[in-house]
């Protein structure tokens, strides 16, 4: 089974220049977990998510070694997110991002997948985005199968 048999094919995508604001409106509106980045030729330069947002709100190491953990106020961090917003997909997303090709067996996708710790990942041929794959995609289409086979083997 491959990757093409079970991706996600409507991909929502957003530009280097995108503000922030935009991209975590379509995050909370549609519950995406993250969107790929794309340039101007469609091709894709970057990934930006849920976690890349929330984690610029964590105090710096060096703020947490010099006040210790206890002393910096968590709300007052929460409060930058306005500042937040205002920025570009480009300062916050992870550029080149790790891909998975549409012919790879859907295990050996799931395997780059768990070696990263991502719960989904673009599907990329040629530098272009064709979808996303996700471990849901991939458990259903495994699930799947083997209620098929099962029904047809007995």
């Amino acid at each position: 089974m491959k990757v093409r048999d079970v991706m996600s094919r409507s991909v929502r995508t957003v530009k280097p220049e995108t503000k922030i604001a935009e991209v975590a409106s379509l995050m909370c509106l549609y519950r995406f977990h993250g969107l790929p980045v794309v340039d101007d030729e469609d091709r894709l330069v970057g990934i930006i998510a849920e976690k890349d947002l929330l984690h610029s709100l964590f105090p710096k190491l060096d703020k947490l070694m010099s006040e210790g953990m206890h002393s910096v106020d968590l709300d007052k961090e929460m409060a930058r997110y306005s500042e937040i917003l205002a920025m570009s997909t480009a300062d916050l997303m992870t550029p080149n991002p790790v891909t998975v090709d549409p012919e790879m067996h859907v295990l050996r996708a799931a395997t780059v997948m768990v070696r990263h710790n991502f719960r989904r990942i673009p599907v990329a041929e040629g530098g272009r985005v064709l979808g996303m794959l996700s471990i849901g995609d991939v458990h259903k289409a495994i699930f799947q199968a083997s209620v098929t086979s099962g029904l047809t083997g007995a």
